[in-house]
C-alpha cells in the first residue's frame, strides 16, 4: 500500500511538472516577401539539445520543453539566425519571426567563417564575418570602436603602424583591399589620419572579409574585399541609440513611417573635442582635428515580390598642424588637411519566386581631398583640390536551392579622377596649376556556383571577365624604349578627343574553391583567384595621405595582376565550442606600383614619369585558435608572412630599385601574434583583453652621407635595408552592461578602457635629422604613454 501510495505522488508530481513545463509555439516566414520557411532549424542551449519540433509547410511549429532558462536559436539557410532568452517560470510564449536574407549568417562566436559551422562545410577559405557586438567589447583608444584596427587583431591583416589608413592583409597594400559601404566604394577608410575608421558602427550589421576566396561579384581589386553591410530600419517601433566618448559623439535614431512597410534611420557622428588630444599624448601638440559623418537609410517593402533600400552617407573631415607644410613654392606656417566622402547606393530587389530573385543596384561614391597652406609672409592661403568618383550600375539574378546556390550578373563602372588643382589665391609667387582629368569605364560580367556534391565535398567556381577603358580627352606621349620616361625621352603624343578609347584591357578572373570534410568535424579547402586592379593609389608614403592621388591603368601604366592560392586545414572540437585552422597562402601579383627614388606626385600632368611596375610575391602561414562559446571566449593567433618586392623588368637601368634583386615591401611584417580575451562575470560585468605583437616595418636607411657646398646629403644602397623595433601592447576594457540592475527600455553600457597598458613606446617610423653637420636618427612615437578612456552607449 505505501508503495502504491509513493507511486501515485510520483505521478502527480510528474504530471504537475509536465503541466508547469514552458510551451513555445510561432511561425518563420521571409521578412521580404512573408513567405513560410518550411525546414527551419531550431536549436535548444547552443546543441546540448537539439530540438525534434520542425516547421512545417506553413511555417509554423510547436515544442514543449522543461521550466529552466533556455536560449532557442532558429537557423535557415541564407537567414540571419534568430536567438531568444527565455528565463525559468516562464509558461507560454509565442514568437512570429522574420527572418532577413544574408549572403551569410552570423554564429554567436567572436570570428567565425561563413555561416553556421560553415568553417567545416562551405568551399570558400579565408573568409571571416566579423560579429560587431564582440568588436564592441573590445579595448579601444579614445574609447571609440575602431573596425579597422579591430581586424588588425585577425591572422593576416596588419598596418603600417598606429595611427594609418586602412589595412594590409595578406602582403596587399591598402589600395588593393576594396572597402564597400553597402556596396559603395570607401576611398578613404580613416578618420583624423587614421586615428578612426570612417565606418559608423552604431550602423553596421555584417562585416564579412574575404581574405582567401573572393567571389566572382567581387572585383577591381588584388588583394581582399571587406564588404561591409549596415542595418535595415525598423518596420516595427521607434528605437534610438548612441554614445558618448571623450572624443566622439553618435546617435542613431530609428523609426517606421508606415509600419511593416516603410522604415527610416538616421545616425551621425562627430568628433570636436581636439582640445583633449593634448591632454592625451603630447605628441598632439598644435593639432587642430574634427570630423562629423551623417548616415541614413530608408527600406521600403513594396509588396510582397519587391523592395526598395536607399543608403546615404556623408563625412567631412579637418586636420590642421605646423608640422606639415608641403604644398609647392609655398612657405607656409602651417597646414590643413581636409576631405569629404559623400557616397549613396539605391536598390532594387524583385522576387520572382521563392528560390529565385533580381537584384538591380546604382551606386555613387565621391572623394574629395582639400590641402590648404596659409603663406608666412601674407596669411593668404593656398589651396590644393582634387577628387576621386565612381559612379556604378549592377544586375544580378540569385538561385537557391538547398545544396546549390548560383548568382549571375553584370556591372558598369564609370570613374572619373581629378588628380589635383592649384589654386593660388592672393600669392604673387604661385601660379595656377590644373592637372588634366582621368575618364575611364569598365564592364564586367560574372558567374558564382556553389555545389555541395555530397556531405564531403563541396565546390565554389566563379568566373568573371573585365574589360577596361581609358578614355579621353587625354594626351598619351610617347618615350624613346630602353629609357626612363622623363622630358628628355619623350618623342612624340597623341591627343584623345572625349568618349575616344586611349587604352584598353582586359580579361578572365577565374575564382575557385574545394572543400573535403574528413569527418564531420574535420575538413581541407583548396582555393585559387585571379584578380585585376585597373584603379590604384601612388604614393611615396609608407601609409596614404590626403596628398596621395588615386591613378587609373593607362597606356603606360599596366593593371595589377594578381594570382593567389590558398590552402587550409580546419577542425572545431567539443559541439563547435571550440576551432582550430591553420591557413597558408602564396600570391604572385605583377604590375604592381612602385616610385622612382625621389618621387614626386602633387600635381605632376604625367605621372608615369615618376613611376615603375614590378612584381611582388607574399606568402604566409596563419594559425588561430578560438573559443566561440562560454563566460569565457576568445582567439590566439600567430602569423608567419612575407611580401617581397622586385623591379627588374620593363624599366631602365638607371631605375631598378634594389638593384633589380628583391626588397621587403613597406608593410612587410614577418612574425604577428594577436591575442583576445572576453570574460562575462555576470550579465552586467565583462572585461576584455587584447594584447598585440609583430617584427618591426622595414625602413630605409643611408649607409653614408657626403658633404658638398657645406651641405649633407644622405646616400642610400637598398631599399627597406632596416627595420624600426618589433611593435607589442596590451589593451584592456571593462564593460558595465544596465547598471541599474533593472530591466526598463532604456539599456545603458559603460566602458572604461585602458589603451597601452605598459607604456610601450612603440615606434611608428625613423627619421634623420641633421644639426650642425651631424646627422642623427630620431624615431616617432604616436602613443607613447597609456590612455585611459571612458565611454557610455545607450539603446532605447
Amino acid at each position: 500500500m505505501k508503495k502504491l501510495y509513493f507511486l501515485l505522488i510520483l505521478l502527480l508530481a510528474t504530471l504537475h511538472g509536465i503541466a508547469q513545463g514552458l510551451t513555445i509555439t510561432g511561425s518563420v516566414k521571409d521578412s521580404a516577401t512573408l513567405a513560410p520557411l518550411p525546414g527551419a532549424s531550431i536549436v535548444v542551449d547552443y546543441r546540448r539539445n537539439w530540438s525534434a519540433a520542425k516547421v512545417d509547410e506553413k511555417g509554423n511549429f510547436s515544442m514543449e520543453l522543461s521550466d529552466e532558462d533556455h536560449v532557442l536559436v532558429i537557423r535557415h539557410v541564407g537567414y540571419e539566425s534568430f536567438r531568444a532568452f527565455i528565463k525559468a517560470g516562464t509558461r507560454k510564449v509565442n514568437f512570429d519571426i522574420l527572418m532577413t536574407t544574408t549572403s551569410s549568417q552570423l554564429e554567436e562566436v567572436i570570428i567565425t567563417s561563413k555561416g553556421f559551422d560553415q568553417t567545416i562545410r562551405q568551399p570558400i577559405l579565408g573568409s571571416l564575418q566579423i560579429n560587431i557586438k564582440t568588436l564592441e567589447k573590445l579595448p579601444s583608444a579614445f574609447g571609440e570602436l575602431d573596425i579597422l584596427r579591430s581586424l588588425q587583431m585577425l591572422p593576416g591583416v596588419s598596418s603600417v603602424g598606429e595611427a594609418s589608413n586602412g589595412v594590409n592583409i595578406r602582403g596587399g597594400t591598402t589600395d588593393q583591399t576594396l572597402i564597400l559601404l553597402d556596396d559603395t566604394p570607401i576611398f578613404n577608410p580613416t578618420h583624423m589620419f587614421g586615428l578612426f575608421s570612417v565606418i559608423p558602427p552604431n550602423t553596421v550589421n555584417n562585416l564579412d572579409l574575404y581574405k582567401g576566396n573572393v567571389p566572382a561579384r567581387f572585383g577591381g581589386r588584388v588583394a581582399s574585399v571587406l564588404d561591409i553591410s549596415t542595418k535595415n530600419p525598423n518596420l516595427d517601433k521607434f528605437k534610438m541609440a548612441g554614445g558618448i566618448s571623450l572624443i566622439s559623439n553618435r546617435l542613431l535614431l530609428d523609426a517606421p513611417i508606415i509600419k511593416g512597410k516603410l522604415g527610416i534611420y538616421v545616425a551621425g557622428r562627430g568628433a570636436f573635442n581636439d582640445f583633449i588630444l593634448p591632454k592625451l599624448d603630447k605628441q598632439l601638440q598644435n593639432i587642430k582635428a574634427r570630423f562629423g559623418e551623417l548616415s541614413a537609410k530608408t527600406f521600403w517593402r513594396i509588396n510582397d515580390k519587391n523592395t526598395l533600400t536607399w543608403m546615404g552617407y556623408y563625412s567631412d573631415d579637418y586636420f590642421k598642424t605646423d608640422l606639415l607644410t608641403n604644398l609647392p613654392n609655398v612657405v607656409g606656417t602651417d597646414t590643413y588637411y581636409k576631405h569629404v566622402t559623400t557616397n549613396s547606393m539605391l536598390r532594387w530587389l524583385h522576387v520572382i519566386s521563392p528560390k529565385i530573385n533580381l537584384q538591380t543596384t546604382a551606386v555613387y561614391a565621391k572623394y574629395s581631398p582639400d590641402i590648404g597652406t596659409a603663406e608666412k609672409a601674407t596669411g593668404n592661403v593656398v589651396k590644393l583640390r582634387a577628387s576621386t568618383e565612381q559612379r556604378q550600375i549592377k544586375s544580378n539574378i540569385n538561385y537557391q536551392l538547398t545544396d546549390h546556390k548560383f548568382e549571375t550578373g553584370i556591372v558598369a563602372t564609370q570613374y572619373v579622377i581629378k588628380p589635383g588643382t592649384l589654386y593660388p589665391g592672393a600669392s604673387p609667387s604661385v601660379n595656377f596649376i590644373a592637372t588634366p582629368t582621368e575618364k575611364a569605364n569598365e564592364v564586367a560580367l560574372y558567374v558564382d556556383d556553389e555545389i555541395n556534391f555530397s556531405k564531403n565535398l563541396a565546390l565554389s567556381f566563379g568566373l568573371r571577365y573585365s574589360y577596361f577603358m581609358s578614355v579621353g580627352p587625354s594626351i598619351v606621349r610617347d618615350y624613346l624604349p630602353g629609357q626612363p620616361r622623363d622630358e628628355f625621352s619623350v618623342t612624340d603624343s597623341t591627343a584623345f578627343s572625349r568618349g575616344k578609347i586611349a587604352k584598353s584591357y582586359g580579361g578572365f578572373e577565374p575564382r575557385l574553391g574545394l572543400r573535403y570534410a574528413l569527418t564531420d568535424h574535420i575538413s581541407l579547402k583548396f582555393g585559387y583567384n585571379l584578380m585585376r586592379q585597373y584603379i590604384q593609389v601612388v604614393s611615396n608614403t609608407a601609409t596614404p595621405i590626403p596628398t596621395s592621388r588615386w591613378k587609373t591603368s593607362d597606356t603606360h601604366i599596366k593593371p595589377q595582376i594578381s594570382n593567389l592560392f590558398t590552402a587550409g586545414f580546419y577542425q572545431s572540437f567539443s559541439e563547435d565550442i571550440y576551432e582550430v585552422s591553420l591557413e597558408g597562402y602564396y600570391r604572385l601579383a605583377n604590375n604592381i606600383i612602385d616610385y622612382k627614388p625621389g618621387a614626386d606626385f602633387l600635381l605632376q600632368r604625367f605621372p608615369e614619369t615618376q613611376l615603375i611596375q614590378g612584381r611582388n610575391k607574399s606568402y604566409g602561414v596563419e594559425l588561430m585558435v578560438s573559443k566561440k562559446k562560454g563566460n569565457t571566449k576568445g582567439w590566439a593567433n600567430y602569423t608567419y608572412a612575407r611580401s617581397l618586392n622586385i623591379v627588374d623588368k620593363g624599366a631602365a637601368l638607371i631605375e631598378l630599385v634594389n638593384r633589380g634583386n628583391w626588397y621587403p615591401a613597406n608593410y612587410d611584417k614577418p612574425h604577428s601574434f594577436n591575442a583576445s580575451l572576453d570574460i562575462t562575470v555576470d550579465k552586467h560585468n565583462s572585461f576584455g583583453f587584447t594584447f598585440a605583437y609583430s617584427t618591426g616595418r622595414p625602413y630605409t636607411e643611408p649607409i653614408g652621407f657626403i658633404n658638398y657646398q657645406n651641405n649633407v646629403y644622405p646616400f642610400y644602397d637598398k631599399r627597406n635595408n632596416k627595420r624600426i623595433p618589433d611593435y607589442h601592447r596590451l589593451d584592456f576594457a571593462w564593460n558595465i552592461y544596465n547598471p541599474s540592475m533593472k530591466n526598463r527600455r532604456w539599456q545603458g553600457h559603460w566602458t572604461f578602457s585602458v589603451y597601452n597598458v605598459y607604456a610601450r613606446k612603440n615606434a611608428y617610423s625613423v627619421f634623420f635629422k641633421t644639426e650642425n653637420k651631424v646627422t642623427k636618427s630620431y624615431k616617432l612615437n604616436i602613443f607613447a604613454a597609456p590612455i585611459a578612456t571612458i565611454a557610455y552607449n545607450f539603446t532605447f
